[in-house]
């Protein structure tokens, strides 16, 4: 670890930054409990419109993830902690008072928007104290509290809304985002000294964007970002309403939820395990065929079998399991992987690369939402069609790390 973070471990900063990270799982996945409570008070004529609460924080997420890098890289990583934590409180109180959809959406967007800056800066940091597959390992640990906090998010959201109503959550919120900003201020010493920053002008933006668009892993790495992201999305999506509607189990949701996010955080554990013998190419491409074996047993599944609800419902949680499970194997080896090129520019990287993947991943998502029809074939299809694609596009990083290699 670099001198400039001596006044803090290595376990400390990898649970800080793991904070920083959740702040973007705690701000969706806590909010899937209230999401039936949101649509019976706020767009009861269409439920489905309530998906677009997660949407919105999604799509503002890829704007402040394009900003919070160049301005990290410009003005420091710290600077730009604090002031995406103010938004985000802000966001949270028009959040709490919003008395109609549109407004709700609004401050979502802001809401998300603000989330970018520990999203980026927490990745940038890592990059900026460690590189290779020493980064990816320390990035897996991280990425391991991204799966994780969906374990205790929708309990804990579900036990804010028993006690103050579903607009508590975004007090919740606040409070998190406060904690991560306080902490990084008083632990973490600003690695981004004055000789190494960047003005904050376009064209070093635009030289960046030549310089990733240029190198075909950085480009093959966003291609499956983009799709692996969106099939996380769908699921997180759609999971909740498959419970409601299909199973008739929306009370038990908090509960099975977390035991599929603990189960599944284990596999970022698995990744730093293995990825200093096996590399990140060879593990997501091993996860990707896994997912789309599996994904294209359960469409056969429901289509040919006559199998009852009850004994759906167990599969259906052993599905779920393996698309958070392969989250964990594949996103911090796509980010890491990505960024080992760009050490020279990891703000404005990071920024780019999440922006790309968040943005499209959230509109593919979100236009597959609409078509749920209360089972989960919309489910099954969407991820089935995302895996293939990222699979195939995976094999294509596997052939030229050889030809580059030979």
């Amino acid at each position: 670890m670099s001198h400039s973070t001596q006044t803090i471990g290595r376990v400390e900063f990898i649970a800080l930054m793991a904070m920083l990270v959740a702040t973007v799982a705690f701000s969706i996945d806590g909010m899937l409990p209230a999401m039936p409570d949101m649509a019976q008070e706020l767009t009861a004529a269409d439920p489905n419109k309530v998906q677009l609460v997660l949407v919105m924080f999604i799509s503002g997420l890829a704007l402040g993830t394009l900003v919070a890098g160049p301005l990290s890289d410009s003005f420091g990583r710290k600077p730009v902690i604090m002031i995406g934590s103010l938004v985000f409180c802000l966001a949270s109180v028009v959040a709490f008072m919003a008395q109609n959809l549109e407004v709700l959406l609004i401050a979502r967007f802001g809401q998300g928007i603000a989330a970018g800056a520990p999203r980026v800066v927490s990745q940038a940091l890592i990059r900026d104290l460690f590189a290779g597959r020493e980064m990816a390992k320390v990035s897996s640990f991280v990425m391991m509290v991204f799966t994780l906090v969906p374990a205790v998010a929708p309990l804990i959201g579900s036990m804010i809304i028993w006690l103050t109503g579903w607009r508590g959550i975004f007090a919740a919120f606040a409070v998190f985002v406060l904690i991560g900003a306080i902490w990084t201020h008083l632990r973490i010493v600003e690695p981004m000294t004055p000789e190494k920053r960047r003005p904050f002008r376009m064209s070093p933006f635009r030289d960046a964007l030549v310089e990733m668009a240029s190198l075909p892993m950085v480009r093959l790495s966003i291609l499956v970002q983009i799709l692996s992201y969106t099939v996380l999305f769908l699921s997180i999506t759609l999971v909740q309403p498959t419970f409601d509607v299909y199973f008739d189990k929306a009370s038990e949701f908090p509960v099975w939820f977390a035991f599929i996010a603990i189960l599944a955080g284990s596999a970022s554990f698995l990744n730093a395990m293995l990825v200093m013998t096996f590399g990140m190419r060879r593990l997501i491409t091993v996860a990707l065929l896994g997912q789309l074996l599996l994904a294209l047993g359960m469409l056969a599944l429901f289509q040919l079998s006559d199998l009852s609800r009850e004994y759906w419902f167990y599969i259906y949680i052993g599905w779920v399991v393996s698309i958070f499970f392969g989250a964990g194997m594949t996103l911090g080896n796509l980010t890491a992987l990505g960024l080992e090129p760009l050490g020279h520019i990891a703000g404005t990287a990071t920024s780019i690369m999440g922006a790309i993947a968040t943005l499209f991943s959230a509109v593919f998502a979100g236009i597959l939402g609409q078509f749920f029809d209360g089972s989960p074939l919309v489910q099954i299809v969407g991820v089935l069609g995302t895996s293939l694609i990222a699979y195939v596009i995976a094999l294509r990083m596997n052939k030229h790390e050889r030809v580059t290699s030979s």
